[in-house]
């Protein structure tokens, strides 16, 4: 059997990923098709546009046959370790075989020769590396600068200012460091590039997004996702769930960050060299986000590392957190939907893989009450606590209820 893994957000789900899951079943004739997918806050530090229901039954309804929530305390992180949680999760499911991805470059042949590098570190590309940051580079800057030096001809050009690409090739480095043998495919992405926000027929996430709140007619938005799909973020426009905006958590920080100590802001993930002096300043002086983002950035901390370490502040995710959570992996499988060949895969899944699956809201209370795993107890309250704030974003104060876990049973399709 040929099940294909996919690792995706889908911030909405549209035409782009339409075009990656019939480009891959061209190449093969698959079984059935796996998603894992960010749950309610996102790589970059982010809410997603609508609830994680709302996104799996997107995907469900464009191909996908089974959908299972990548953890907060994963799907929140860089890229490097979302995508080496969403690997680790399709590979202990125990029935994925294929991993498909896009790419801006389409060359996977070249995206394995860097990703080779990166997961090796042979002695060269450390020295170099190492010279960059002396220098002051942020990480991906060094790294892009380094492996320029180390691959020659014109083939690293634009690849690495190319988020697809940059994704993709943590995938190949997760898949190389950890033996594994799930088979890689990319697919070129088509249409406009990750941060062009104007609506074309091959539209990225963000332009949907930037339309959503850019009093653009519903109608443009419409024409550039699939049917299936626009009809269910229509559903929860109307229903009041959604559009959640970027910085609809601004008070919440702001109030965090000024009613922390500099000690308590010191023990939260990925701050260190004093960055936590930086936070609180900013905080007493700004008063929004922009603000107080752009004047914490520097060279070696991008806007996207300060948006998800204001996340992790909010959050109260410690360094001594993530680090247990990174030695144990996803302990379990969060079903968020399955189609009718989902439901088979799923079945199939439970016999096999050594995962715990969640598919009702008891397996989730049962796992937050019992003391026989304290590390997936804390990961499981994590993505409880993320979906009860989240619903503090839907613009129906009437749709705010908590514990929505609890209560909300995987999408059928």
């Amino acid at each position: 059997m040929a099940v294909l893994g996919i690792v995706a957000e889908y911030n909405p789900f549209h035409k782009g990923h339409s075009h990656l899951l019939e480009e891959t079943h061209k190449i093969k004739n698959f079984d059935a098709t796996v998603c894992v997918m960010s749950g309610n806050f996102l790589q970059r530090g982010e809410p997603a546009c609508c609830d994680k229901w709302a996104r799996a039954e997107m995907a469900l309804k464009c191909g996908v046959d089974l959908v299972i929530e990548l953890p907060f305390c994963f799907s929140t992180r860089s890229a490097y370790f979302f995508a080496r949680a969403g690997i680790e999760l399709l590979e202990n499911t125990g029935i994925v075989t294929h991993l498909a991805f896009g790419s801006e470059s389409g060359n996977l042949n070249i995206l394995k020769e860097i990703a080779t590098i990166i997961a090796h570190e042979p002695e060269q590309y450390k020295e170099l590396l190492k010279k960059h940051l002396s220098q002051g580079l942020s990480f991906p800057l060094a790294r892009s600068k380094t492996l320029a030096q180390l691959i020659k001809g014109d083939q690293l050009q634009g690849i690495l200012q190319s988020p697809n690409n940059i994704l993709a090739i943590e995938y190949l480095r997760v898949l190389d460091e950890l033996n594994l043998p799930l088979i890689p495919i990319t697919i070129k992405r088509q249409g406009a590039s990750y941060h062009c926000q104007e609506l074309l027929e091959y539209s990225s996430a963000m332009a949907i997004r930037h339309a959503l709140f850019s009093n653009c007619s519903i109608t443009k938005v419409k024409n550039v996702m699939p049917h299936e799909s626009f009809t269910i973020l229509e559903d929860e426009i109307v229903a009041g769930r959604a559009p959640i905006a970027t910085d609809s958590l601004e008070q919440a920080i702001f109030y965090k960050l000024r009613t922390s100590t500099i000690n308590e802001l010191k023990d939260i993930y990925e701050i260190s060299e004093g960055l936590e002096h930086r936070f609180k300043q900013a905080a007493n002086y700004y008063g929004t986000l922009d603000e107080l983002r752009h004047n914490i950035k520097a060279k070696r901390y991008s806007l996207t590392r300060i948006n998800r370490t204001l996340l992790y502040i909010l959050f109260n995710l410690s360094k001594n957190q993530i680090a247990r959570f990174d030695q144990y992996g996803p302990l379990y499988c969060h079903i968020l939907g399955f189609s009718a060949q989902g439901q088979e895969i799923l079945q199939r899944m439970k016999n096999i893989s050594q995962l715990r699956t969640f598919s009702r809201g008891s397996d989730i209370k049962q796992a937050l009450e019992e003391d026989r795993n304290p590390v997936l107890s804390e990961m499981v309250s994590y993505d409880v606590l993320a979906t009860d704030i989240y619903s503090l974003l839907f613009p129906d104060p009437a749709a705010r209820k908590a514990g929505r876990d609890f209560t909300t049973a995987p999408v059928r399709v």
